[in-house]
């Protein structure tokens, strides 16, 4: 990140509002905004499926479910924060091959900290998981609340956005996907 040319462009949006970028307030504000983008976006050159870092022959071969995994991202149409929880479900592979629970939430954390639609960050979430794991099916949920329907625009606070995406024998077997919903109390 070009932190310079970032501090001058905070800096310039402040006057360009009509304020004083000099006065005591505002002093610091291009450095603080700058240092708070580098850290709600710090997954922005990284791949979701490297964070699959630890794989064990240690399964039973039956579905994985980690519920509740909260995360916050940006709206990449608005510049404010989306935030909700992810819901991950896999199926092991053959070889029953199963990955630190801690994993899943990193996958998540990693998808979300760039500038970000939630459709796509549901499909990344799937998506990492499948290209690390190769498992048998993938199901993610993820719900979440938007900011720039809550404060801005149509004004709805409370109102949540659900999306999902499947991956083989859950993209393919809906009865399969209904047994998760309801593991995941979710459906």
């Amino acid at each position: 990140m070009d932190l310079e040319k970032a501090e001058q462009a905070v800096y310039q949006l402040l006057e360009a509002l009509g304020e004083n970028p000099e006065r005591e307030g505002l002093k610091e504000t291009p450095a603080r905004v700058v240092r708070m983008y580098q850290e709600m976006w710090q997954g922005l050159h990284k791949d979701p499926k490297d964070e699959f870092t630890a794989v064990f022959n240690e399964g039973n071969g039956e579905a994985v479910i980690v519920r509740d995994i909260p995360f916050y991202s940006m709206c990449e149409h608005h510049l404010v924060p989306f935030y909700g929880k992810a819901h991950i479900a896999y199926l092991p592979n053959t070889d029953r091959q199963v990955t630190g629970l801690s994993k899943l939430a990193r996958c998540v954390e990693t998808a979300s900290k760039r500038p970000q639609v939630q459709e796509r960050l549901t499909a990344e979430i799937a998506d990492g998981i499948e290209q690390a794991l190769k498992p048998q099916g993938v199901y993610v949920f993820v719900e979440a609340e938007h900011m720039c329907m809550t404060m801005r625009g149509i004004k709805k606070p409370g109102s949540k956005t659900i999306t999902t995406a499947s991956r083989g024998c859950y993209q393919k077997d809906a009865l399969l996907r209904q047994e998760l919903l309801t593991l995941l109390k979710l459906g």
